[in-house]
């Protein structure tokens, strides 16, 4: 008797913890309504990508809780989403919890491209992963829903490949539905791109979500008229217009909503443009993250571990509360407006700042010029300035050439940071039209230390690469930090090749790479699973008959042992502009399978 007492109280346990995470959709006076567990539950949320781990997430959640956030949302999954999820029970957050489907081109999300006509085993691969995902999560009770796919429809090129990916998120859904039947499933696209495709071919979407910025968000509730459409939908980005809304001013820059606009948009954007709507479901505004980035600027809560005024907003909206501690003011920031100034002259820049609570202010200036590669047109760097807000400050032009945005950066000892842009135009005599330098880069430079954010990505692979496999997150063998670049070759002859080149993927036909000017040396440690393995090793490898391609290549052959060792070449009269392969590594078949192990590169 008593076991089965037990038993039953286990039982019951058990149910009641599969109950808290049962989350339904229903239709209510014309509109829609989301609850949890037969309570209603109102989408007050935040996109959330954050490097979580047991030491910091609780940070976050509480933050969450703070702003007034009751669920967050993510793009897909990792080792420490079960960390994360955990601690949103805690703290009583609910997770969207996200599954990653890949693009059918290049775009906004990344360098990836998938073909959903061809590859079947790419999407074999996608299903069991989504499906992984489900089962191993479904039961977790701070689960709110499973959002399928960002921004695919988007980003893929043509109606043939949207079909095709239309009926492949079907399976995905259906399936899912199979298995969970206490979470809705949410899909995800940007403005009404996937409006169309989910109504006519994937039924099993429960909830759209919809990628907004904007007062445009607005409009949605017509957009599902128009198509057709009786299902509730959730805002799952939000924030002010970006980038691809945005007019051009005289120097060819988007310009970018100030700080004042920017918070309106947050509050009292979600509350007038969002939530009146009856069948949508609420907002996650757009992005809970810090990063030191053009992006950032433009659209995150905090830049550099300062705060935007996108945080404050957010609060504002989920619970009607006003700053604690105002971002300071930036009333007028300009520069001359001139035809074109040459590098290494000083400008006058005019700027008025405030800050209401009378903080102290730490005033910067910095620039960022959207050509070249991705990793380039994300750099913010900084400029040599001179003056103080009573007398005016001068900037000092850099090393470009064209169009650059200007960056007046106010601090106060909140930790609150005003930003305010403008451009000017710049003509540079020595700069060649027909080049352009790679990112700029802080010495030391590495070009691997462990996986997590490399700047190069190892994907070319020349020579018999059908017999070689590439670890570059190897836990085995570890010089420094916790990973390694690890090659193996299981030809018994023949030679292979490998580069750490940018961007993924290409040959000299993209803009990529990196500037190391002013490194004196290129140094590498390494080791092989046999004594007297043959191998060069270098950087460089892409000539100047490409359209883009590394200014400078150098190499050394080495006879490796067993033992880590270190390896250094001299960088003296390099041409280190533009080193689109930041590493190269050759050898050939010794008769048996080996491996190569490679950590710690960089230019110093």
């Amino acid at each position: 008797m008593v076991i089965k007492g037990f038993l039953v109280a286990v039982s019951i346990v058990l149910i009641q913890g599969l109950a808290l995470a049962k989350t339904t959709v229903k239709k209510e006076n014309g509109g829609w309504k989301l609850y949890v567990n037969d309570k209603p539950f109102e989408v007050k949320g935040v996109t959330f990508g954050g490097d979580v781990t047991k030491e910091n997430v609780g940070k976050y959640m509480k933050d969450f809780k703070f702003l007034g956030v009751n669920t967050i949302r993510t793009w897909g999954t990792n080792d420490n989403t079960q960390i994360l999820l955990d601690s949103a029970e805690a703290y009583g957050v609910k997770v969207m919890v996200g599954i990653w489907m890949r693009h059918g081109r290049p775009g906004m999300e990344g360098d990836d491209s998938f073909d959903y006509l061809k590859d079947a085993k790419g999407m074999d691969a996608m299903y069991e992963g989504a499906i992984a995902t489900v089962n191993k999560y479904k039961n977790h009770p701070a689960v709110l829903y499973f959002g399928v796919g960002n921004e695919v429809y988007l980003n893929i090129a043509t109606n043939e490949e949207k079909l095709a990916y239309s009926l492949f998120l079907e399976k995905v859904c259906s399936n899912i539905k199979q298995i969970d039947a206490d979470h809705p499933i949410v899909s995800v696209d940007a403005w009404n791109f996937g409006f169309k495709w989910w109504k006519e071919y994937v039924p099993s979407v429960d909830i759209y979500g919809v990628n907004s910025y904007g007062p445009g968000v607005k409009q949605i509730p017509g957009e599902l008229t128009k198509a057709g459409v009786d299902k509730p939908y959730v805002i799952t980005e939000f924030g002010v217009s970006g980038e691809w809304d945005s007019k051009l001013d005289r120097n060819g820059y988007k310009i970018e909503p100030d700080d004042k606009a920017k918070y309106k948009a947050i509050a009292p954007g979600v509350k007038e443009w969002i939530t009146p709507n009856p069948s949508c479901l609420g907002s996650y505004v757009f992005h809970y993250g810090n990063d030191d980035t053009f992006g950032s600027v433009w659209l995150l809560f905090r830049y550099a571990d300062y705060t935007r005024p996108q945080y404050w907003a957010t609060r504002e909206a989920y619970t009607g509360e006003k700053p604690i501690n105002n971002v300071p003011d930036i009333s007028a920031f300009s520069i001359p407006d001139t035809n074109a100034v040459q590098t290494g002259s000083w400008v006058k820049v005019k700027l008025d700042a405030s800050d209401i609570e009378n903080d102290q202010l730490d005033i910067s200036f910095h620039y960022n010029q959207r050509s070249g590669s991705r990793a380039r047109k994300d750099q913010i760097n900084p400029l040599v300035f001179k003056g103080n807000l009573k007398e005016g400050y001068q900037i000092k032009v850099p090393e470009e050439n064209g169009a650059i945005k200007i960056y007046a950066f106010v601090k106060d000892t909140y930790k609150n940071i005003g930003i305010a842009q403008t451009s000017i135009m710049i003509k540079n005599k020595g700069f060649h039209s027909d080049f352009l330098p790679g990112a700029r880069t802080a010495l030391p430079f590495y070009v691997y230390n462990d996986s997590y954010k490399m700047p190069y990505s190892p994907t070319a692979y020349m020579g018999n690469f059908a017999e070689m496999k590439v670890d570059a997150a190897n836990k085995e063998q570890v010089h420094g930090g916790k990973e390694s670049l690890k090659i193996t070759y299981e030809g018994s002859d023949n030679w292979f090749g490998l580069g750490l080149v940018d961007p993924p993927n290409d040959w000299g036909t993209r803009p990529g790479g990196y500037s190391v000017k002013g490194a004196k040396t290129f140094t590498f440690w390494a080791k092989a699973s046999l004594d007297n393995v043959d191998a060069t090793f270098g950087f460089g490898m892409i000539g100047d008959d490409k359209t883009y391609y590394d200014t400078d290549k150098q190499s050394i052959k080495i006879s490796l042992t067993s033992t880590w060792t270190k390896y250094e070449i001299e960088l003296e009269d390099a041409d280190l502009r533009c080193i689109r392969s930041g590493f190269t590594i050759y050898s050939g078949g010794i008769g048996q399978p080996f491996s190569i192990w490679v950590d710690d590169v960089q230019f110093k």
